[in-house]
C-alpha cells in the first residue's frame, strides 16, 4: 500500500517551485477575466451576459490550445528529461504548426458568423447584439493567445517558469489600463462599451506574444529553438506526437464541446442564471489556481522521473500528488466559502441574480473538493505518464454520458433549484475523482515513448 505522503523533500520542493509561479500566473490571468467581469458587469446584466457568453466560444479555443500544449507537454518532459534536443524541437515545431491552424480556424469563423456563434448560447437579441460586437473585437487574438499559451507550457517544461509570471503581471495592468480608457471613455479615448474590454484584451495579448514568443525565438537556451524550425520537416516524430499528443488534444476539445453544452443549458435558464454564473465562474477559477498549478507540475514531474528510467519512483510520486489533490481540494472549498459574499456583492446584481449566485457558490465549494483530486491526477499524473489514449475515453464518459444529459434533466425538465442543476452539470469531477484512484492503483497509467532515433531506425528497417 503506497503512502499519500512521501518522505522526499526535493520532491515536495521540485513540485513547488514549478507550481507556484504557474499558479500566480493563474491567479494573475484569472485576475484579469475578474476586472473584465466587474468593469462589463457596471454597464449592466445584459452587458455581463453577452460578454460571459461570448468568451464561452473564445474558451473552445483557449482549451484546445490547452490541448495542443498539454499534449506536447507529455513528450517535452519525457525528451528534456532523456536530453534528446532533435526530439524535443521537432515536438515544438508540430504543436507551434497546429496551433497556427486553429488560429486560423476561429478566425475565420468568428469574423464571419459572429451572430451564429451568439445563437448557440442565447435567443435573447439585446444580448446577441452585444455579444457581436464584442466577438468581432476579438478576432485578431486568437493567434497570440494561442502561440502565448502553448509557447508558455513549453518553457515550463524546461524550468522557465517565473518569465510567463513576470509577463502575466505586467499584461494584468495594461488590460486594466486599456479596459478603463476604452470601456468607459476616459481621458479623451472613445467610449467602446463591451467592444471597450475586447480591445483591452487585444492590447495585453500582443505585449504577452511579444515577450513570451520573443523569448522562445531568440533567447532561450534550454531548448534552443529559433524560427527556422517551423519550417524544418518533423520526419517521423508526427507518428508518435499523434500517438500521445492527439488523445490529448481530442480529450480537451471534447471537454470544450462538453462544457459549452453546460453553457447552452445555463443560456436557456434565463439571464438572471447567466449573470450569477459569470460571477461565480470568476470566483471558481480564482480558487482552483494552486490545484492547475500542481497538475502541471505532476505532468512535469512524472514525464522528467519516467525520462531518467525510475517508473517506481514515479508510482510513489503519483500517490504523493493524489495525497495533495485531496488537500487542496478541502482548502479550495473553504476559500469558496469564505469570499463568496464578497465576491457577490462586487458585481452590481438584482436581488434574484444574488440568490441564484450564493446557490451556486455552494455548489462549487463541493465539487471543488472532488475536482481538484481529479484534476492533478487527470491533467497532471496520468497524463505525465502516457495514459492519454484511456484519459480521453474516460473524458468521453464522464462528460456525456453523466454531466450533459443530467443537467438538461435537472434544469430544463425538472428545474430543480439552481444549487442541484449546477451540481448535475458537474457531475462528471465526482465520477472522475473514484476513477482516477483505481487507475493510478493499476499502474497501467505508465507509458513507453519513443525517441525521433527510434522511430527514424524503424523507417529504415
Amino acid at each position: 500500500m503506497h503512502s499519500l505522503i512521501i518522505k522526499d523533500k526535493l520532491f515536495y520542493k521540485k513540485a513547488a517551485a514549478i507550481a507556484i509561479p504557474i499558479a500566480l500566473q493563474g491567479l494573475i490571468t484569472n485576475g484579469v477575466n475578474m476586472m473584465d467581469t466587474i468593469m462589463v458587469g457596471a454597464l449592466g446584466e445584459t452587458q455581463l451576459s453577452a460578454v460571459s457568453l461570448a468568451n464561452q466560444f473564445i474558451t473552445i479555443f483557449h482549451i484546445f490550445c490547452m490541448g495542443i500544449g498539454m499534449g506536447a507537454s507529455v513528450l517535452v518532459s519525457r525528451y528534456f528529461g532523456m536530453k534528446d534536443s532533435s526530439s524535443l524541437k521537432k515536438t515544438v515545431t508540430i504543436m507551434l504548426r497546429l496551433c497556427l491552424a486553429l488560429s486560423l480556424l476561429f478566425s475565420v469563423v468568428t469574423a464571419v458568423i459572429p451572430r451564429i456563434i451568439m445563437l448557440i448560447y442565447t435567443t435573447d437579441e439585446n444580448i446577441i447584439s452585444y455579444g457581436i460586437r464584442y466577438l468581432k473585437y476579438s478576432v485578431a487574438s486568437y493567434a497570440l493567445l494561442g502561440l502565448s499559451l502553448t509557447t508558455t507550457i513549453v518553457l515550463r517544461n524546461v524550468g522557465q517558469v517565473k518569465l510567463p509570471l513576470y509577463t502575466s503581471i505586467a499584461a494584468f495592468f495594461i488590460n486594466v489600463a486599456a479596459n478603463y480608457l476604452f470601456i468607459f471613455g476616459k481621458y479623451g479615448f472613445p467610449k467602446m462599451d463591451v467592444a471597450g474590454a475586447a480591445l483591452g484584451t487585444l492590447i495585453s495579448r500582443i505585449f504577452e506574444f511579444s515577450v513570451i514568443c520573443g523569448y522562445l525565438f531568440f533567447k532561450d537556451k534550454a531548448i534552443g529553438y529559433k524560427i527556422k524550425e517551423l519550417f524544418k520537416p518533423v520526419g517521423a516524430l508526427w507518428k508518435e506526437y499523434i500517438r500521445i499528443s492527439i488523445p490529448v488534444l481530442i480529450s480537451d476539445g471534447i471537454l470544450a464541446l462538453g462544457n459549452n453544452s453546460v453553457a447552452m443549458v445555463i443560456g436557456r435558464l434565463g439571464e438572471n442564471f447567466v449573470a450569477a454564473n459569470a460571477v461565480t465562474a470568476v470566483t471558481q477559477q480564482l480558487s482552483s489556481v494552486v490545484t492547475q498549478g500542481f497538475s502541471q507540475a505532476g505532468a512535469i514531474v512524472t514525464g522528467h522521473t519516467l525520462g531518467q528510467g525510475d517508473k517506481k519512483k514515479a508510482l510513489e510520486q503519483g500517490y504523493a500528488f493524489l495525497g495533495l489533490g485531496f488537500i487542496f481540494g478541502l482548502v479550495t472549498a473553504g476559500i469558496i466559502m469564505l469570499i463568496s459574499t464578497p465576491m457577490i456583492n462586487a458585481y452590481n446584481l438584482s436581488t434574484e441574480t444574488v440568490e441564484i449566485a450564493k446557490q451556486l457558490m455552494l455548489s462549487i465549494s463541493i465539487i471543488m473538493i472532488f475536482q481538484a483530486t481529479n484534476s492533478i491526477m487527470t491533467k497532471g499524473v496520468l497524463r505525465g505518464g502516457g495514459d492519454t489514449k484511456v484519459l480521453m475515453v474516460a473524458d468521453n464518459i464522464f462528460m456525456w454520458v453523466a454531466s450533459v444529459p443530467l443537467g438538461v434533466i435537472v434544469g430544463l425538465v425538472l428545474h430543480l433549484p439552481a444549487f442541484w442543476i449546477y451540481f448535475a452539470l458537474k457531475i462528471d469531477q465526482v465520477l472522475k475523482a473514484f476513477w482516477c484512484v483505481i487507475r493510478l492503483r493499476s499502474g497501467k497509467w505508465i507509458k513507453r515513448i519513443k525517441t525521433d532515433d527510434e522511430l527514424e531506425n524503424v523507417l529504415r528497417k
